[in-house]
């Protein structure tokens, strides 16, 4: 790629500064823009030294001499630094976008789905880590092995995670639409983003058009058990499709296949489902099984994907980024189920619009039945910052109907109440940080 002065308009984003950094350590001029950034997106861009000097909104920043501007979600239709770039006729790219330019000439491959896409995306980048082959990538979260979360170089090959929310303020399109992937995995479908996509229908169609952007002779590889994605599955032409179910484990905990057995240094029902969905991909790139199965065994899994906070002997504690009621139910009869008769404690984080919303809280309805004890935080700071109402702390109870559920609203009093539970294992479940609540258990 010829070196180019690169413009970021919300650098901060999960997604965006990982952009950034990877842009910048491969000799762009980069510069960037937010009125916000948190950790630890700010210590890294100041540490590459492209952090913005100041928050806010400089359209002096563009300039005739900036080739591309990266548009970030997180920006309004009327932000004056896009605007100046459209007044001067400056190419502005959301960032899906911008993948896409960059790998239009690559073998593309995208994890998509409404659950367990990071994890599934994060085994393949592993594997093919571990095989010394060269790709390039982006996920959602930082993996172990890993100095960025994005990677956007002159491989012949991109892993990408699909994410179904929109694309920018400009660009009103599910990410995954963008990709056009040879190779794609949907995991499943379970209705988010309402404030988005409003009916389940009109989620669900995303991912149709999904499969409708693969080209010609691509492969699809999807979750057998998921009636809607079966449904989308049967109507989708002119390529080649493959179910995938859960790999079988044994007694011990391995997985077992073709009459061989593979430790594993993951847990939960669910990631051996994602672990099967990676390896079909492998196959697609001419990995054999046995060279997959050996490369995953101690892959551990992703940050905040089912990740292991502290085991002392007498109970362990967990961190899933589990919000939306599919994936809250999944992980927490995973959990349940791998670790028996041990008692289960279930903390779920309501953070996001959808969860916070009263209209859609009744979809976690049984969510958490498999603990043995369940607890609801939200913050009421997270509650104002979206201009919604407070939420009923007995209606809570009526959705979600757990017959020992608990609601906290102080992080310091569920601290000091998780921490005299060291008996029972904890799952702590969050798109959000519990408002920086210490994991110290």
């Amino acid at each position: 790629m010829t070196k180019q002065h690169i413009h970021l308009i919300a650098i901060g984003g999960a997604a965006m500064h990982n952009i950034a950094l990877d842009l910048h350590a491969q000799g762009h001029f980069v510069t960037g823009s937010d009125d916000e950034i948190y950790e630890p997106s700010l210590s890294r861009l100041q540490k590459a030294g492209i952090a913005p000097k100041q928050f806010g909104w400089f359209p002096d920043k563009i300039t005739s001499d900036t080739d591309i501007v990266i548009l970030g979600m997180h920006a309004k239709a009327d932000n004056p630094e896009l605007k100046k770039a459209q007044d001067l006729g400056i190419t502005v790219y959301s960032y899906p976008e911008f993948v896409y330019q960059h790998s239009k000439n690559k073998k593309r491959i995208a994890i998509a789905g409404s659950h367990g896409k990071t994890t599934t995306t994060a085994m393949i980048l592993h594997v093919l880590n571990h095989l010394g082959m060269d790709f390039d990538y982006l996920v959602g979260a930082q993996l172990h092995g890993f100095d960025r979360m994005v990677k956007l170089s002159d491989a012949p090959l991109i892993v990408i995670e699909g994410d179904e929310y929109l694309s920018s303020t400009i660009d009103r399109v599910p990410k995954i639409h963008h990709y056009k992937p040879h190779v794609a995995v949907v995991t499943g479908i379970a209705w988010d983003h309402i404030n988005v996509f409003p009916t389940f229908d009109n989620y669900k169609d995303q991912f149709r058009i999904f499969a409708d952007t693969m080209p010609e002779g691509s492969t699809l590889i999807y979750y057998e058990n998921d009636e809607n994605l079966v449904e989308i599955i049967k109507n989708s032409k002119g390529k080649t499709t493959i179910p995938y179910g859960a790999l079988p484990l044994t007694a011990d905990k391995k997985v077992s296949f073709d009459g061989i057995s593979f430790p594993i240094s993951i847990i939960g029902n669910h990631n051996l489902q994602n672990m099967n969905a990676a390896r079909l991909v492998c196959n697609t790139l001419g990995i054999e099984d046995e060279r997959f199965f050996d490369a995953i065994s101690d892959f551990t899994g992703a940050n905040k994907r089912l990740q292991k906070i502290s085991d002392s002997g007498d109970r362990v504690v967990y961190l899933d980024f589990a919000h939306a009621p599919s994936k809250v139910k999944a992980t927490t009869e995973s959990f349940k189920t791998w670790f028996g008769d041990k008692r289960l404690i279930a903390v779920l984080e309501l953070h996001t619009f959808s969860s916070l919303n009263k209209d859609f809280i009744t979809q976690y309805t049984g969510s958490l039945d498999p603990a043995d004890e369940a607890i609801i935080f939200y913050n009421a700071h997270t509650l104002k910052m979206k201009n919604m109402p407070d939420l009923d702390h007995n209606f809570l109870k009526q959705c979600f109907s757990h017959p020992h559920l608990q609601v906290f609203t102080d992080e310091a009093a569920l601290h000091t109440y998780l921490n005299t539970k060291s008996k029972d294992n904890i799952l702590l479940m969050t798109s959000g940080n519990f408002n920086q609540m210490a994991l110290d258990f």
